[in-house]
């Protein structure tokens, strides 16, 4: 992939992601479910700072988005995820998914790991970033 459409690619998301976690009118917004679903107890539980990572990843075990599923994430290693190929700088980087990482990686995951593709600019609210960290707890 050239660095332009890398660029366009980058635009593209973040003109997506910009939308996100934006407070809507329809039915089920608030949980994430569409219309007539049946809602999860870990999908009514997701606190609305999560909604920026839902455009990217799924809740479900073993379903990859863009990015892998977080079911499971917490206390695992880094980059080692079922049915995702995470990036090299990822691999190595030696972490474990616990609090005091989440809270690094949710702040500004470029700079805890260079060379991540997780383009993901970070969460600059504490408060939030806790939020989305109890959540990921609960997902098993």
């Amino acid at each position: 992939m050239t660095k332009r459409m890398r660029f366009a690619l980058a635009g593209f998301l973040i003109s997506a992601l910009a939308a996100c976690g934006e407070s809507g009118t329809g039915q089920g917004e608030e949980t994430g479910q569409s219309a007539g679903s049946t809602p999860t107890a870990a999908a009514n539980a997701a606190p609305p700072a999560f909604g920026i990572c839902k455009s990217c990843h799924a809740i479900e075990p073993g379903k990859t988005l863009i990015g892998p599923s977080l079911a499971g994430i917490y206390g695992a290693k880094a980059g080692d995820m079922q049915g995702y190929q995470a990036s090299p700088a990822l691999k190595a980087a030696n972490l474990t998914w616990d609090e005091a990482t989440l809270d690094k990686w949710l702040a500004n995951p470029m700079a805890l790991v260079p060379g991540t593709r997780m383009t993901y600019a970070g969460q600059t609210d504490p408060a939030k970033r806790q939020q989305i960290i109890a959540y990921l707890k609960t997902l098993k």
